[in-house]
């Protein structure tokens, strides 16, 4: 029934290493608690939850995917048609920090090459044991063209903000014209067919008025 009022739904992933709260911070997100007793994630794990961004009702379906390398192959097969990502990472770890290319090009070449990407360092409420700088991974997100947060699991710091940022920016994109729900492999569906009428590409409003013969 929820999905009888729901805008839009948006694809999203959960990536990085192993170990860096991927699937605390689902868990947090969906249930707004913290995931006490988490092992880390075989293949791939799903949730949804339905926000309300810029006065629009989105559905977000999300995959939590594992970060051990072994699993890799399984993973990679749902990157397809993603529209949004959080890129994961420890603040208390640099090796999770310096492997954060290789998922980027992942999500980049695997998923969407309009895939929205939203950079969090999270366990930010371990930073008296911080290995990387917010300076340094702000500047690895200006120049990656990312948005970037740094998120706690544990606390709930900016982890809606970080998913709803991610939604937001898809939703403008889409509003600007820059992506079109239409196309296949987008990420994105409408969640009620009738708001296609909402919104017509640049420029066709003759073709809008021919297509619905008003």
């Amino acid at each position: 029934k929820e999905e009888s009022y729901t805008n839009f739904l948006f694809k999203f992933l959960v990536i990085g290493s192993a170990g860096t709260g991927k699937s605390c911070l689902l868990h947090q997100f969906i249930e707004n608690k913290f995931k006490q007793d988490s092992n880390h994630t075989i293949g791939v794990e799903f949730g949804s939850r339905v926000v309300n961004v810029g006065g629009k009702t989105v559905k977000l379906q999300i995959w939590d995917t594992a970060g051990q390398e072994r699993f890799r192959s399984v993973t990679r097969s749902y990157y397809r048609g993603a529209a949004g990502a959080l890129l994961v990472y420890d603040i208390t770890s640099r090796e999770t920090y310096n492997a954060l290319t290789n998922w980027l090009t992942d999500a980049r070449t695997l998923a969407s090459p309009n895939i929205v990407i939203i950079l969090c360092g999270n366990k930010k409420d371990l930073d008296a044991d911080r290995e990387v700088t917010f300076l340094e991974a702000s500047r690895f997100a200006q120049e990656n063209e990312l948005l970037f947060l740094e998120t706690s699991a544990l606390t709930g710091e900016n982890v809606e903000e970080g998913f709803l940022k991610c939604a937001r920016t898809i939703l403008n994109k889409i509003e600007s014209g820059e992506l079109d729900p239409e196309r296949m492999g987008s990420g994105i569906q409408y969640g009620d067919t009738s708001l296609r009428q909402l919104r017509q590409p640049r420029g066709s409003a003759a073709q809008a008025k021919q297509q619905c013969n008003c």
